[in-house]
């Protein structure tokens, strides 16, 4: 089985939504939902340049005219959110994400930090905000500083000029350490460095040499992410086996960090030991969540719902033209419902791919019956293999199955996910 089948953010992808028809009401989807502790999320689908192994929803290139139009959209679309869900709305987490939130201006961001002002709690509890080296300014970074943002995540992938460019990143180190440094002159209380493994060229030494140079900078967290070559990014025309590397890779890498200090969280997440997490406890797929933007996506107990998804950069872009020009966002137009199986898959995918694993006692307390009594099929493979690890209160990857998350997640998804995402990448 190969470890690298696909990363597991969200569970159904986007890729199982369909068309809602009739589409209902927002009203409606919220009424009866828990308001009061939800997670807020804010799409800013532009970057500044298009890296190799991307398959985000963004578009590069973006003039002013259209951020602009974007930021007025996004205001139209709180508006029809916040009346949907009435005055005892409440917010506890908040990210902007992407594409590249700073691919904003600071006035532009101010503007964005003020629409996400809107929603009750904003600003008094924990923001995350994903950034580039190229767009980690000074006066960008000090808006976010100034509205309360506790996390900076930046995607450096590689230290090395000449593996950034393999990975079709055109970033300089100089670039990288400038930009590190501008972070941490602004002062955020979580600063997050995202790196890959498997970029062609890539060895042992030159990985512990990104390992050791993001280290430098006492980052509270490291993302280790392997490299995926996806159809419609710039590196899928490059097929090759590298599962070996990618593996003896991980494996370094996380050996490395647990040695200096950090501990592991999931497969892709290092964390220093702390009291608070600033905002990166929130799982994307937990009930209560508003999306905000052409490429967010929103949850309830009942349905998931986003607008259309694409990769490609034509489809990308007329999502968001069409987008720009909504008048009405009252409707949840694309989506999935969630019946009670895959409710318990749900909540199954989310926690056991977490290094803590799977509650047992919150499962059976959330749905009166035990994870091992309704999946025993899906998950006795992995007891098999050796990967999973069980006691009376909880089920656990093992070290060696936390390596294979991104093959145990896709095999978990139910018969009807999968056929209706087989059936998507087959148009």
């Amino acid at each position: 089985m190969t470890p690298y089948q696909g990363y597991v953010y969200a569970y159904p992808h986007k890729t199982a939504y369909r068309p809602l028809d009739p589409a209902p009401q927002l009203r409606d989807v919220w009424a009866g939902e828990a308001v009061d502790t939800l997670f807020l999320y804010l799409h800013v689908p532009f970057c500044e340049t298009r890296c190799g192994f991307c398959n985000l929803f963004t578009r590069t290139g973006a003039p002013e005219e259209l951020t602009g139009a974007y930021l007025d959209a996004l205001d139209r679309q709180a508006t029809a959110v916040l009346d949907a869900l009435g005055g005892d709305a409440s917010f506890a987490t908040s990210a902007f994400g992407g594409g590249t939130p700073t691919y904003l201006t600071a006035p532009e961001l101010e503007r964005l930090c003020g629409i996400a002002g809107r929603f009750p709690g904003f600003g008094a509890t924990t923001l995350g905000v994903e950034t580039s080296p190229a767009t980690a300014t000074t006066d960008r970074l000090t808006v976010l500083a100034e509205h309360g943002t506790t996390r900076i995540s930046i995607g450096v992938q590689s230290f090395l000029d000449e593996e950034a460019r393999a990975a079709a990143r055109p970033q300089k180190r100089v670039e990288v350490e400038a930009a590190l440094d501008r972070i941490r002159a602004v002062g955020f209380p979580t600063l997050n460095i995202d790196l890959i493994y498997g970029i062609d060229g890539q060895t042992p030494a030159t990985w512990m040499h990104s390992l050791n140079a993001a280290l430098a900078w006492c980052p509270e967290e490291i993302y280790l992410y392997p490299l995926y070559v996806r159809p419609l990014t710039g590196l899928g025309r490059r097929a090759q086996d590298w599962d070996d590397q990618r593996l003896t890779l991980y494996g370094i890498g996380r050996d490395h960090l647990l040695s200096e200090g950090y501990e592991q969280v999931s497969m892709r997440m290092f964390r220093l030991p702390g009291d608070t997490a600033n905002g990166t406890e929130y799982c994307c797929q937990t009930d209560g969540m508003v999306g905000l933007g052409c490429g967010a996506r929103s949850y309830t107990s009942r349905l998931h719902y986003s607008f259309e998804y694409a990769v490609g950069v034509s489809q990308v872009r007329s999502i968001i033209d069409d987008y720009v020009r909504e008048d009405g966002f009252t409707t949840a137009r694309v989506g999935f419902t969630m019946d009670d199986d895959e409710r318990r898959r749900r909540h199954l995918v989310q926690s056991l791919l977490q290094a803590s694993g799977l509650d047992r006692n919150d499962y059976r307390a959330r749905f009166g019956t035990d994870p091992l009594d309704d999946l025993p099929a899906d998950l006795k493979p992995f007891h098999d293999r050796g990967w999973l690890e069980t006691s009376d209160s909880a089920l656990r990857l093992t070290p060696e199955g936390l390596a294979y998350s991104d093959a145990i997640g896709p095999a978990l998804f139910s018969p009807r996910v999968q056929t209706l995402m087989a059936s998507y990448e087959a148009r």
